[in-house]
């Protein structure tokens, strides 16, 4: 089932966070960021994170790989 591939593919790339989670950005021109996860897309690889960027909430995407649960 979709939802099988989806568990088996978060643990190929060790995702352990979910949607409205802080995370940390490791790596990247958003490098030390935190924010908050909007969205994990499991099958593109990428994860959307809102970050505060000049006092603002700014939606980023991301390789899951980039970030980690704070």
């Amino acid at each position: 089932s979709r939802r099988q591939r989806q568990m088996c593919i978060r643990a190929a790339v060790n995702v352990d966070y979910e949607v409205n989670e802080q995370v940390q950005v490791m790596n990247g021109p958003f490098e030390g960021f935190v924010g908050t996860v909007q969205e994990i897309n499991t099958e593109k690889h990428k994860v959307k994170v809102s970050v505060s960027m000049f006092g603002r909430e700014t939606p980023v995407e991301l390789e899951l790989s980039q970030v980690i649960k704070v």
